[in-house]
């Protein structure tokens, strides 16, 4: 292809496996055109309004399935997740229309949506297999993106488990795809995000530009802990992976090696900002735990948060820590712990001003993630 426009235009008719998940009880529709399944909406898309003003909202924690990739992984993927998913197929699920997804964006007043993969990384995928994984996916995210680029911008996956592949993906995913970031689990199978194997992918995000987005899929070395009930696996296990990969990355001096990597941390960057004095602490007393230069709570400030914290006093606590520059509207959306209502939430948080809320919902992320206005 002679340019980006032509080639992403050329993928279009690859989106018929892109996997657009709603929560309604729709039955899935018929096979349409590429620009049939790409219109949708409802024509009366709900306005948020800060302080008179009309404000652009975008939602960098939305996930999207591709069957194709299910067919790559299922006889080893063990995610419940996906396989519901499959199995209610044209019951409470829409998967061929991406219709669905913008009329309940429409309804929950979110303008833009930052779709990345499912937080199924598959980082136990030998190497040509995990090229094919990100090869379909991040190609499909971008193929969407590029017929709707005034509701979708792309964040991709990474073989992180494979360094020299992940490098030749981030290339071809910013240069080619123009996908605006890229989201990676809170480890890679038994390796901290901090280790030293991974700073030449950190060097190669650092130089295009880009965004890290941490996800967790739960924290499996309490996996004996989080039985029984209360969801634990994900209400305490996810929130845990990414403090503990942050921790690292700012003890290990990732931070320090790398000062213009941009990483956000999902789900609110888990319990690290709330619990930011105690890191502080050892770092200025204990002769073990001292990052490079700085103390965590200054790290904490040039990291960025999503606000799926679920309180008001929990985003107001998450802007005082981190300041309201650095946190993003994310409501995790379409799976179960998804936060629909994330723009009532930043509206009605405590002693935020109008200037924060609408950096919050919007004007921080169209930054970050170069969407135009």
């Amino acid at each position: 292809m002679t340019n980006r426009r032509e080639f992403l235009k050329s993928l279009a008719s690859v989106t018929a496996g892109v996997c657009f998940i709603g929560c309604g009880t729709e039955r899935a529709p018929t096979e349409q055109s590429a620009e049939n399944r790409l219109a949708g909406g409802t024509g009366n898309r709900r306005e948020t309004i800060v302080g008179g003003r009309r404000v652009r909202t975008v939602d960098v924690h939305a996930h999207c399935y591709s069957l194709e990739v299910w067919e790559l992984v299922k006889e080893r993927d063990e995610s419940e997740l996906m396989r519901n998913i499959l199995n209610r197929q044209g019951q409470d699920f829409d998967l061929n229309s991406i219709g669905h997804r913008l009329s309940q964006m429409d309804a929950l007043g979110i303008d833009i949506q930052a779709l990345s993969v499912g937080p199924e990384l598959h980082y136990w995928a030998e190497e040509e297999l995990a090229r094919r994984i990100v090869q379909v996916e991040n190609e499909k995210i971008a193929a969407v993106c590029s017929v709707r680029p005034d509701r979708f911008v792309g964040i991709g996956g990474l073989s992180l488990q494979h360094v020299s592949l992940a490098m030749e993906q981030l290339e071809y995913g910013v240069r080619t795809l123009d996908l605006r970031g890229f989201m990676i689990g809170g480890s890679v199978n038994e390796d901290e995000l901090s280790a030293p194997k991974f700073d030449p992918v950190w060097a190669k995000v650092e130089e295009l530009g880009s965004v890290i987005f941490i996800h967790p899929r739960g924290f499996p070395d309490a996996e004996r802990r989080f039985r029984g009930n209360g969801y634990l696996t994900n209400v305490i296990g996810n929130p845990l992976e990414t403090t503990v990969a942050l921790s690292h990355l700012i003890f290990e001096g990732v931070l320090d090696r790398f000062p213009q990597l941009k990483i956000c941390g999902y789900h609110g960057g888990g319990f690290l900002p709330s619990y930011i004095g105690r890191s502080d602490f050892c770092a200025a007393h204990h002769a073990n735990c001292k990052p490079a230069k700085k103390l965590p709570s200054e790290y904490i400030k040039q990291l960025y948060f999503d606000c799926l914290v679920f309180n008001g006093d929990g985003l107001r606590h998450l802007t005082a820590v981190a300041g309201a520059s650095q946190i993003l509207l994310g409501t995790d959306y379409p799976t179960p712990m998804a936060n629909n209502e994330g723009v009532n939430h930043i509206l009605g948080a405590p002693g935020l001003s109008d200037a924060e809320r609408e950096a919050i919902l919007g004007g921080n992320a169209a930054r970050l993630l170069r969407i135009a206005s």
